[in-house]
C-alpha cells in the first residue's frame, strides 16, 4: 500500500472530519457525551471557589462550584502551577469526599462479642481511645533493654519505646495535624507511624 495515498486519505478524512463537526456546531448540534453536557448543565451559575486537594503534600489546586449553599462539583484548577488542571484518582474523588450519602456522621461501636453496633457520643469514643492507649503504653513500655557487647558481658541499652501501638494516617490528613500527631505518637514513644497516602 502507497504511505503517501494513506496519508492523503487520513489528512481528507480528518479535513472532512473537521468541516463536519464545524457545521453541527453551527446547527447547535451539541456532539458531547451526555455526561459532559450533564456537568455543564450542574455547574451552571454556581459560584466557584479556589481550594487545595486534601489528601497529601503536594497541595493541587481546586475549584469548588456552590449552588445554593450546595458543592456540586469540585475539579482541578487550570492555573495552577502545581497540577494545571489535573487531578490523581484519590483527588479526582473529593467531591465523594464532601457529598456522599454513605459517609459516616456518627460514631459507632460494637462491645466485645456483640452482633451489632450502637451510636454512642464523639466524647465517650475519644474517652475510650484514651483510655486504651494509656493502658496499652502502661503495660509495655520498655525503658530500657537487655544486650550483650562484643565480649559478652550483659550491657543495659536504653530503649524507651512501646511496641505495641501502632498508627495509621489517613490521607485526608493535612501537614499540620500531621505534625502535631508526630509529636504526640513519638512522645509517648511509639515507634512504627505510617500514613495510608504513602502506602
Amino acid at each position: 500500500m502507497d504511505t503517501a495515498l494513506l496519508s492523503r486519505r487520513r489528512l481528507l478524512g480528518r479535513g472532512l472530519a473537521g468541516t463536519a463537526l464545524a457545521a453541527m456546531t453551527a446547527l447547535g448540534i451539541d456532539l458531547r457525551p451526555a455526561q459532559a453536557r450533564a456537568w455543564a448543565l450542574r455547574i451552571a451559575e454556581a459560584k466557584q471557589y479556589a481550594s487545595v486537594c486534601p489528601y497529601c503534600a503536594v497541595g493541587c489546586d481546586t475549584l469548588i462550584y456552590v449552588k445554593d449553599g450546595a458543592i456540586v462539583d469540585i475539579e482541578g484548577d487550570p492555573n495552577s502551577p502545581i497540577n494545571q488542571g489535573t487531578l490523581c484518582p484519590k483527588g479526582a474523588a473529593i467531591y465523594q469526599l464532601h457529598v456522599n450519602p454513605n459517609r459516616m456522621t456518627q460514631v459507632l461501636y460494637r462491645k466485645p462479642g456483640a452482633t451489632s453496633w450502637e451510636v454512642i457520643g464523639l466524647d465517650e469514643a475519644m474517652d475510650m481511645v484514651a483510655d486504651r492507649v494509656k493502658k496499652t503504653r502502661d503495660e509495655t513500655f520498655q525503658e530500657t533493654y537487655e544486650t550483650t557487647d562484643a565480649n559478652g558481658k550483659p550491657v543495659q541499652k536504653v530503649l524507651m519505646s512501646t511496641t505495641a501501638i501502632f498508627s495509621l494516617g489517613g490521607a485526608t490528613i493535612d501537614n499540620e495535624w500531621n505534625h502535631l500527631q508526630q509529636k504526640l505518637l513519638r512522645g509517648l514513644g511509639i515507634v512504627p507511624i505510617e500514613n495510608q497516602a504513602r502506602i
